[in-house]
């Protein structure tokens, strides 16, 4: 019996070891959250009193590098429906490692976007639990859950040029993309794409552009209009039965005869936003012809038979003449990619496919037209 009780105590004593190794651990974890959160508003206090003082304001970023510095944010106004419908989230899953709370690891893993932007976010409920239930401001980090934010660019650019819808149908919207606007977001532009602003003005979220079109590039997008029928029409592109054609303006090439095929091997560039050509068997066909001839410039329509990124742009560039206004190729040239007064002559022209549902046959043709 003395023994049986000893025994007894002995357990009750290592049960209340571990109860207050957890209540400590846990007190812990709740004064690291207190204090990054303290951090935090002593960061934002600071750069408001210094905003009062000098009429500027700017916030250092508090993440695990100190010295790390950004311009202030300025937050968009809380996201209506059709902002909300016309973004759609982006997901993160969240990595091993200990961090006391879901907002310090997230200011440590995209130290980008500063502690107060975050704060916004989860205070305007832009940070969703894999349920798509927004999460509190002090949610724990949870390694290997997802979770899914609403990216937001502070000062978007404003592009001055607008779409035209060409078709719509019940499956299928074909769309004509001025220069200089993105298809979908993607680096600085989320609502200022094609993609964000079709929904908005369409109010369909299930948009979703069925091939590739450079920002730089204008001419015909095709989307599709429903989830159930989308994979039927992106299969076409994967089998090769869309034709595609295109029309540039570009210097002159007497030295060559014209119809002419460009083949080469296409791989990504040393920068990641590059394409380059390179020794090997050929991935990329080109059929080039000239549909009008000027002193130094010509017109050209241009086929593409594979669809390697900036296949055009680098196929011409590679026989000696690029595309006019072309920031990328040969050489890259920051200024011009964003010259409104001077866009890369760069057509999709013309889209031929048979449909895969109704078999109708479709021709559609941009109705923009190249400067020159």
């Amino acid at each position: 019996m003395i023994r049986a009780t000893g025994y007894a105590k002995l357990l009750a004593a290592r049960s209340s070891g571990r109860r207050s190794r957890q209540e400590s651990r846990s007190i812990a974890i709740k004064a690291e959250r207190q204090l990054f959160a303290l951090k935090i508003n002593a960061i934002e206090s600071d750069a408001t009193s210094r905003n009062n003082r000098h009429g500027r304001f700017r916030l250092e970023i508090f993440t695990m590098s100190p010295h790390t510095r950004s311009a202030s944010p300025k937050f968009p106004p809380a996201p209506s429906v059709s902002h909300s419908v016309a973004i759609k989230a982006s997901t993160w899953v969240q990595p091993q490692g200990y961090w006391p709370c879901l907002l310090a690891s997230l200011c440590h893993h995209f130290p980008a976007i500063s502690p107060a932007v975050w704060r916004s976010r989860f205070e305007r409920n832009l940070v969703l639990d894999a349920h798509q239930q927004p999460l509190p401001l002090d949610a724990p980090h949870q390694p290997g859950a997802r979770i899914h934010y609403f990216r937001e660019i502070a000062d978007e650019p404003k592009i001055p040029f607008y779409e035209t819808i060409l078709y719509q149908d019940e499956h299928l919207l074909v769309v004509d993309k001025p220069h200089f606007l993105p298809v979908i977001p993607t680096g600085q532009y989320v609502m200022q794409t094609l993609q964000a602003r079709l929904i908005h003005r369409l109010h369909n979220s299930e948009l979703q552009p069925l091939h590739r079109l450079d920002r730089h590039t204008a001419g015909l997008v095709l989307f599709s209009v429903q989830r159930s029928s989308r994979a039927a029409y992106q299969g076409l592109f994967c089998e090769r039965a869309v034709d595609k054609y295109y029309e540039a303006i570009a210097p002159a090439l007497p030295q060559l005869d014209f119809p002419h095929q460009r083949s080469s091997r296409i791989e990504r560039g040393e920068r990641f936003f590059l394409s380059q050509e390179v020794a090997g068997v050929a991935n990329a066909h080109t059929e080039i012809e000239v549909l009008e001839r000027r002193e130094a410039l010509w017109r050209y329509g241009l086929n593409p038979i594979s669809g390697k990124k900036h296949q055009l742009r680098l196929h011409m560039a590679a026989l000696g003449a690029p595309i006019c206004n072309d920031c990328f190729y040969p050489a890259v040239d920051d200024e011009l990619a964003n010259d409104y007064q001077r866009p890369l002559q760069l057509l999709a022209r013309e889209l031929r496919f048979i449909d895969p549902i109704s078999r109708i046959e479709h021709h559609f043709r941009s109705q923009l037209t190249l400067q020159w």
